[in-house]
């Protein structure tokens, strides 16, 4: 009867999990082919999550940065967001040019490439400005505290005034950060 009552409710605890992620923080992800019709109807920078299917710390940050209300909150107004698969063979346009997969197996997506400096390290993250120029990649996960920071920074332009050491010093963000870290 124990091992049933305890089997009940690790079963109600796992369903549970589902309800709660999608109710907090969802990011709206776009495809990175359609930004440029995007910015025609309203101008936002871009994030986009540099990632591969076989990265942890990238399902990590999938689950606990960018479903943290903070974060969706944070990506929702200041700009679009995207996933590149630096592993998946989609053509994507960018810049007027054409970017792929240049062959089978393992390798790496050509816009990734660019977009990461040829600095291949996943998760990544990549900001663009509203002209889809870049603004540069942080690599590595990014804990929420650390995320909201960053979107702050670069979302309301301090990056164009403000030394990041500065700003990241004097910043007071709505994510408290716990002993263990996030």
């Amino acid at each position: 009867m124990t091992k049933f009552l305890f089997f009940i409710a690790l079963l109600l605890v796992l369903l549970y999990q589902p309800v709660v992620s999608q109710t907090f923080g969802k990011v709206n992800w776009q495809e990175f082919n359609s930004l440029e019709k995007l910015q025609k109807s309203q101008s936002k920078k871009v994030l986009v999550d540099v990632y591969t299917d076989w990265c942890g710390w990238c399902k990590k940050m999938d689950a606990s940065t960018f479903s943290h209300p903070v974060i969706t909150e944070l990506l929702d107004k200041y700009f679009y967001s995207v996933k590149l698969n630096a592993e998946k063979a989609d053509t994507i346009l960018y810049a007027g040019k054409k970017f792929y997969l240049p062959g089978p197996g393992r390798t790496t997506h050509t816009l990734a490439a660019l977009l990461l400096n040829g600095k291949m390290s996943y998760p990544s993250t990549v900001f663009l400005d509203e002209s889809l120029k870049s603004l540069g990649p942080v690599p590595g996960y990014l804990e929420p505290a650390m995320m909201e920071k960053i979107l702050v920074y670069f979302g309301e332009n301090h990056y164009k005034t403000t030394d990041w050491k500065v700003f990241e010093k004097n910043f007071k963000g709505k994510i408290i950060v716990q002993e263990h870290g996030y």
